[in-house]
């Protein structure tokens, strides 16, 4: 069995995206029932030295997005350097989901061996070839914030099952 590029990035990052997006209703949800300010669950971490959980999911968006537009040989779209609410949230989710599926699919398929470079928030590139950006760090960085955002919520006391997690298949 054989997978394309796309499907391993782009065809894994949209799913998993959308299931971000729900994971922010349940928290908005949550906040409703029980009437805190849904700022509170975005302030929120697991450690002090760890990112929030508005700096995960916006974690966890910029390396679907960035890791794509690499793959494509494009421009990574960008977001405000600021706090956002959760709707906002949804909306860069909802956003990020409508540039990925943009991508050129037969871009992106070819390049597993096209050199690439992700440029860290420090400035400092590392290099990569396609294939192991997508392998060895934008998968694995995407799935670590997004777990973490799930993570987060769980802890605050959200009411999220594995499946919330993983999306109806």
């Amino acid at each position: 069995m054989t997978i394309s590029i796309h499907e391993a990035s782009v065809g894994m990052f949209v799913p998993f995206l959308r299931n971000l997006s729900a994971l922010l209703d349940h928290a908005g949800a949550y906040a409703e029932t029980r009437k805190i300010d849904p700022a509170v669950l975005l302030d929120m971490r697991l450690y002090p030295n760890m990112y929030d959980l508005r700096q995960q999911v916006g974690e966890a968006i910029r390396h679907a997005v960035v890791g794509s537009a690499l793959l494509a040989g494009r421009e990574p779209m960008a977001f405000p350097d600021s706090k956002p609410d959760l709707t906002e949230l949804k909306a860069r989710i909802a956003a990020a989901i409508a540039f990925i599926e943009g991508l050129p699919r037969a871009e992106i398929d070819a390049a597993a061996d096209k050199a690439v470079a992700f440029r860290l928030k420090s400035g400092v590139e590392l290099p990569f070839t396609g294939r192991s950006l997508l392998l060895s760090f934008s998968v694995p960085q995407f799935f670590f914030h997004l777990t973490t955002a799930y993570d987060i919520l769980r802890h605050a006391g959200v009411d999220l099952v594995k499946r919330d997690f993983l999306g109806k298949r």
